[in-house]
């Protein structure tokens, strides 16, 4: 039997969580499906998923096939929520399936980090969980269902390369410091399980203050989620999503949430003003999985 098609279910994911820039990530109940159909060619494919089978190809060593590819997608684009690296990771996760698996799922990550250009999405869309993602070398731990995650999604792209172009170069010893302490504190919380020592533990001076610039919103909802209870709220990725992370009262810190934006709204102008939607989930533990495929039997 031939593996003909496969569908690849890849969840979404959170990263930098505040101060852990490029290397911290958790992965998210909410999942894009890539399909991969060997046969006809999709000469439409998209680059991202055409530069993804080249690199597949070259780095299994298999012979390169035609085949199309198809997505339903639940997670919305360019908004700080892993988009890119769940589209990576399916086409990955698909032709190596179909071409009789000479990937394991480390080396799968590992090229679709080399292909993002940073580890915080594929590390924990590849294994689920919270992910610690130091180059190529990944540390993962399992998180409670009791944590919730509040997303408050503004209908507002964010380009991954615009929100690092504004980036500075150098920043003070105090602020790098300030950040890396709250990044192992962060770490610590989510490998002990002991999620109240987040608290207060989410303020970042690498990149959050100057993206600002991009989504001038961003401390006053970060400030409702936390005085409605939430442990502590980040920019999710390069934004523009905002989440808050919760052990109690989730729907209570949403309204919070959307009514700052709202605010914050009204007060623009009506150029820049924008809608914004609430998503609610919990942590994906599984990470990238085949969750359907379909074969032919070869001929002899």
């Amino acid at each position: 039997m031939v593996v003909q098609q496969v569908t690849v279910r890849v969840p979404a994911s959170t990263s930098n969580l505040g101060p852990g820039f490029d290397c911290l990530g958790i992965a998210l109940r909410i999942y894009n499906d890539v399909s991969i159909i060997r046969g006809e060619s999709d000469r439409q494919s998209p680059k991202i998923v055409s530069h993804a089978a080249d690199s597949f190809f070259n780095r299994s060593g298999c012979r390169a096939f035609p085949f199309s590819c198809s997505m339903v997608e639940k997670i919305p684009r360019s908004r700080g929520l892993g988009g890119s690296a769940t589209v990576r990771l399916g086409v990955l996760h698909g032709l190596n399936r179909l071409s009789g698996r000479p990937l394991d799922r480390v080396s799968i990550f590992q090229l679709c980090a080399e292909l993002e250009g940073h580890p915080d999405n594929a590390a924990p869309a590849s294994f689920g969980g919270f992910t610690v993602a130091r180059s190529q070398n990944v540390q993962r731990f399992e998180i409670s269902q009791r944590l919730y995650f509040v997303l408050l999604i503004p209908d507002l792209k964010i380009q991954t390369a615009a929100a690092r172009k504004i980036l500075p170069s150098k920043i003070s010893r105090a602020a790098a410091v300030e950040s890396c302490t709250n990044a192992c504190a962060i770490t610590a919380a989510f490998a002990s399980r002991h999620y109240e020592n987040l608290r207060r533990a989410f303020a970042d001076h690498l990149h959050q203050p100057f993206r600002q610039k991009l989504i001038p919103f961003l401390p006053r909802v970060i400030a409702a989620a936390e005085r409605a209870g939430a442990l502590g709220a980040f920019l999710s990725g390069s934004g523009s999503t905002i989440c808050a992370i919760t052990l109690q009262n989730p729907d209570r810190i949403a309204n919070a949430m959307l009514r700052a934006a709202r605010g914050a709204s009204a007060r623009a102008t009506a150029a820049k003003s924008t809608s914004s939607r609430i998503v609610i989930t919990t942590a994906d533990n599984r990470g990238a999985q085949i969750s359907n495929q379909q074969s032919a039997i070869s001929n002899p």
